[in-house]
This record gives C-alpha cells, structure tokens and sequence, in this order.
C-alpha cells in the first residue's frame, strides 16, 4: 500500500474503533461488589486492540473519540470523561509500547498485565483528585463512603475506599478487556491492518 492509502486505513480504522468505543461505553453495567453509582464497560477494549495493530497513538485517539462523543451526555461536566480518558491512557499506551518491541504472545500478555496494573493505581489518584470532589458536589462525602461500607463495613474513609474497591475493580475490568483481546486478536488484527495470507506469506490487500 501507498503511504498515502496506509495514513487513510489508519485514521479510518480509527475512528471507527473510537466510535464502537464509546457505544461499549454507553453499554455499562453495575457489578455486585461495587457501590450502585459505579458501572462496568469494555470501551476499553477497542482502544487495546488499536494500540496493538495501530500503535499506541491510535489506542489514544480511541480513547479520545471515545470520551469526546460521550461528553456529549456527560453527567459531570465532563469530569468522568477526562478521568476515563486519563485511564485508558494509562492501560493502551503502555501496553501498545511493550508489544511493539516484540509481537507475540508472551510480550502480548506481560504487555496487558502492566497496562492493567498502570491503569488500577492511577485510578486511585484519578479518582482521590479528580472525580470525587466533583461527585461531593452532588452527594456528600459521607454517603458516598457509607455506599462502601454497606459492602464492606471495614472501610472509613476515601481513600480506604479506592484502594480497597476501585483499584482491584479498575485492574479487572483491564484484565477482561485484555482477555477478549487474547481471544480475538489474532483473527481481527489482519483486517485492521488490511493484510490477509496468500501463498502461505502475509500481503497487503
């Protein structure tokens, strides 16, 4: 392929994984041992699978797509958005440099396992720094906390609260993400990159 017609599946595939992103996004869930206002999604996923065939630039704008469509309906000025934004970072790009250096199974998941750890602890901070004091805004600290304590009685204070549940949360919804990605990347990945098998050597299309 031309440089020209490489650039354009690049900025194309894009963008189309930022905007499956945000409709995995829109499509979250709560989890039984986390608080009610805390939702579970794999936007994640499509910006993984990007930073891997694409590079982490692309994971990035994934991400960025992703959270820009979503502001849109934002229920915290955009807060939440920047936080999630923040955080896919924090797993794609690390992830998609570790892979790069070398492309085969075993980079692939030390890749995944320190992009989910990286993720989980800036969570903490993300979460202490960012996204409570604006949800303070609209709930008091004190029944925020009392949401963890009715799961477990043995949290008392905010931060106890995310190291205890947001950052054990954090790194497995990444650990899920790239488990998915484990299981279906080796049959995308070839149409992401527009490369296909011909003679029993892999050729552009």
């Amino acid at each position: 392929m031309t440089n020209t017609t490489t650039k354009t599946r690049w900025l194309t595939i894009t963008a189309l994984m930022g905007a499956f992103s945000s409709v995995l996004m829109m499509l979250d869930f709560p989890v039984p041992f986390m608080p009610s206002f805390i939702k579970f999604d794999f936007s994640d996923l499509p910006a993984l699978i990007s930073s891997f065939a694409l590079g982490p630039l692309s994971g990035v704008c994934v991400c960025l797509i992703k959270n820009l469509i979503n502001l849109t309906q934002s229920q915290t000025g955009g807060v939440g958005e920047l936080s999630n934004f923040l955080l896919g970072c924090a797993f794609v790009v690390p992830a998609g440099v570790i892979y790069s250096l070398k492309k085969n199974k075993k980079t692939a998941l030390i890749a995944c396992a320190v992009g989910a750890v990286a993720m989980a602890v800036i969570s903490v901070f993300t979460n202490y720094f960012i996204v409570y004091p604006v949800y303070t805004k609209f709930m008091p600290i004190d029944a925020i906390i009392a949401a963890y304590q009715e799961i477990n009685p043995n949290v008392d204070g905010l931060l106890s609260c995310l190291l205890m549940f947001n950052m054990p949360f954090t790194f497995i919804k990444g650990a899920c993400c790239s488990l998915v990605t484990a299981a279906v990347y080796k049959y995308i990945s070839p149409v992401i990159k527009g490369t296909g098998k011909k003679g029993g050597k892999t050729v552009t299309e």
